[in-house]
């Protein structure tokens, strides 16, 4: 999937990679809280929609170009790898970072609709193959969730305008007019995953030149350098205390992955079988996980005030990560031993 280039150019992709995300990260997430505050939007969406899409566009390309080529195992592990990557470690990092504030609407609404949606997906695979129409299924519910989602979120800021009206002032104060806000977001972006882009080539590069094997190659940079512009934006959120944007990107872009990427790459390209660790293995840890954030983020002793997520659950989450690796590790390579 990526040629190979010079040493020398590798190092210059990684180093120059790493300092693009940091810049286009910030001005990314800076350009869609002005966008939200302009239009009166919640932050929670545009964090899902803008932000959480946006973000999601290098597992949308490596999962079509997938499909294209037939790779199945490839479009469904990087889509769903990358689910795991979100709750896991970007969600655990941005708790480390500052704990997190979770709203109810998203502990009691969002989280359990990310879970059915996992249990969906792991119905309509549950043969062990991925047809066309199963595919537009997919895609279909997609469809219909997001818009759902949009609205019901839209109704529940609308009955808490009131105690947004104080802020009013401070919200015309931002320098600069909705224009320059879209410009950053849209630069941002464009930076944002083109960065990620040629930080993964790098990446993969470096590891093909001190013999690391291709497998190895997928099962870490590959899956984990798609969702890195997930991982730039939520910690630029998180130091912002823009906590509505890190929960927004993380539910968005798990939704689009599960429902879209999967959708389109098969719908390309139709799967006949895949891995069963698939449907034992990824699918129940996304669904788990999402549950998690229900059981991290609500506030038990005022269940109609928002929740914290700790620091200490912030690990929690991040030691997840790495025993289903290494677990991860294990199956695949003893499935797939080495050649001699």
């Amino acid at each position: 999937m990526y040629a190979e280039v010079p040493f020398w150019l590798s190092l210059v992709m990684v180093v120059g990679g790493f300092a693009a995300l940091a810049w286009s990260s910030d001005a990314f997430v800076d350009g869609a809280a002005r966008v939200a505050r302009a239009l009166g939007i919640s932050p929670f969406i545009i964090g899902m929609v803008v932000i959480g899409f946006g973000t999601s566009a290098p597992e949308l390309c490596v999962s079509t170009m997938s499909g294209f080529s037939g790779h199945s195992n490839l479009s469904l592990g990087n889509a769903y790898g990358s689910c795991v990557f979100n709750i896991s470690v970007i969600l655990g990092v941005a708790a480390l970072i500052h704990p997190l504030v979770v709203c109810p609407s998203v502990s009691f609404f969002a989280t359990p609709v990310l879970a059915g949606i996992s249990l969906f997906s792991l119905w309509v695979l549950r043969d062990g193959s991925c047809s066309r129409t199963e595919a537009l299924i997919l895609l279909a519910a997609f469809a219909v969730v997001m818009p759902a989602y949009c609205w019901y979120d839209q109704r529940m800021k609308k009955s808490g305008k009131k105690g947004e009206e104080a802020d009013s002032g401070a919200r015309k104060a931002e320098k600069g007019g909705i224009g320059v806000a879209v410009a950053k977001l849209v630069v941002g972006l464009a930076v944002l995953v083109a960065s990620s882009h040629f930080l993964v080539w790098g990446a993969v590069d470096l590891a093909r030149f001190f013999g690391v094997s291709d497998l190895v190659i997928g099962l870490t940079v590959v899956a984990i350098g798609t969702s890195l512009p997930e991982l730039a934006s939520a910690v630029a959120s998180a130091r912002r205390r823009e906590h509505e944007f890190v929960l927004g990107n993380i539910v968005g872009s798990n939704i689009f992955n599960t429902l879209a990427v999967v959708g389109l790459a098969c719908a390309i390209s139709p799967v006949e079988s895949f891995s069963p660790y698939v449907l034992t293995r990824d699918l129940p840890l996304v669904a788990l996980l999402s549950l998690s954030i229900l059981l991290f983020g609500v506030n038990f002793r005022k269940l109609k005030e928002p929740g914290v997520v700790s620091r200490l659950e912030g690990a929690v989450w991040i030691a997840v990560f790495a025993a289903y690796t290494a677990m991860m590790f294990f199956q695949e390579t003893a499935s797939n031993p080495p050649a001699p």
